[in-house]
């Protein structure tokens, strides 16, 4: 058996495996490839940037991770097994930069962590810079959002800007009210944004004067881009991949749930699965990112792929409406990007293939950004 990827582009893979045949049944035998310890990286390298961390010396590879008591069962890979081998093969050629530069690659198996490694700037202990796999986890906010009833599977082909109040409704673009959440979370809002007006809202903070930066607070951000739209129209609303459809979503999340965005976050979707070690970069609107600039650590990646793989159920608790996450990970449409291999669709943010083993066939789900990746079977 074959482990064949292609994700050249991207440092962190995570890989979510349940009952595929990729790894065997666990073997209460230890099985440490490395008698080293599992590398953890400073108090002063966790602080500061990713970035500036020291390569490893030699690739961590093992096949009986370390229990560090944070929310992971702990398993080992089967001592003589034709998928083992082909497990470590695939991972001594990512410590080789056969496949690009990964920083880590992580299995688990029925909800266990069955391999862990580590490989140039990946250490255990340190959050990993993430961009459009944010994405992701945005829509896995808005399926929490649905669970707990602040919004309905209904609400998510109504007009995006019914639930955004504060809109100052007749002086956005024409066609604004075809914007729902479905078209925003498959890339299909049909925001067209000048390059002009796209390089201002992309400025930091502390590049923007007080003034501009007081008109962009909250739903003020959305009023904006939907002023300086051209048209929504059914031509325009096709795929288009950018961040302005994440922050649309983003904007809904925050204006129906009790509180802030960024507490609901932390509340209702992070710390019920155990990710307290992380950072999430705040938008110039004030609101959480929602596409980019989050760091966490490969564990805690592996902990939302987890997630996914069970049905939106962590340890028995449905945190994740069924509903919406079934349909957020069907074909929704097909991602037109000139770099996209063509047996790839796109749901709600997440990405979707089939993979094959052997005479099986599994659909897989990816989480899919410029330095990280996790993927659910």
């Amino acid at each position: 058996m074959n482990i064949k990827l292609q994700l050249k582009s991207f440092v962190s893979l995570i890989l979510l495996v349940s009952n595929t045949g990729m790894a065997e049944p666990i073997d209460t035998r230890a099985n440490t490839l490395n008698d080293a310890l599992t590398p953890e990286a400073t108090l002063l390298q966790v602080q500061g940037s990713f970035w500036k961390v020291p390569e490893l010396e030699d690739a961590f590879i093992s096949s009986a991770p370390e229990d560090r008591k944070d929310g992971h069962q702990v398993g080992t890979l089967r001592h003589h097994s034709q998928a083992k081998q082909a497990v470590l093969q695939f991972a001594n050629e990512i410590a080789q930069n056969k496949h690009g530069e990964y920083t880590s690659m992580l299995i688990s198996f029925k909800d266990q962590l069955v391999f862990e490694s580590y490989y140039l700037r990946g250490r255990v202990n340190l959050p990993h810079d993430q961009a459009s796999a944010v994405k992701g986890y945005t829509s896995l906010l808005l399926g929490r959002a649905i669970q707990l009833g602040y919004l309905t599977m209904d609400d998510l082909h109504k007009p995006l800007i019914n639930f955004l109040p504060k809109l100052k409704s007749a002086r956005l673009a024409q066609g604004a009210h075809n914007i729902t959440l479905h078209k925003a979370l498959t890339m299909s809002g049909g925001l067209q944004i000048s390059d002009e007006k796209s390089q201002e809202l992309a400025k930091s903070r502390n590049e923007l004067s007080k003034k501009v930066l007081q008109r962009l607070q909250g739903q003020g951000f959305i009023q904006e881009i939907l002023e300086h739209t051209k048209p929504i129209t059914p031509a325009s609303q096709i795929y288009r991949y950018g961040n302005y459809n994440p922050t649309l979503v983003m904007q809904v999340i925050e204006a129906v749930v009790p509180g802030s965005a960024a507490d609901f976050i932390r509340k209702e979707l992070l710390n019920k699965i155990g990710i307290s070690d992380y950072r999430w970069a705040t938008a110039i609107s004030g609101l959480p990112e929602d596409g980019w600039r989050v760091s966490m650590t490969s564990r805690d990646m592996l902990k939302l792929a987890n997630l996914v793989k069970n049905g939106g159920k962590w340890q028995g608790e449905q945190l994740i409406s069924p509903q919406y996450l079934a349909t957020a990970m069907q074909k929704q449409t097909r991602p037109i990007i000139d770099w996209m291999p063509d047996h790839y669709s796109y749901g709600y943010f997440w990405y979707q293939t089939d993979v094959k083993v052997k005479n099986k066939t599994y659909n897989a789900n990816i989480a899919w950004g410029a330095v990280a990746s996790a993927l659910s079977l």
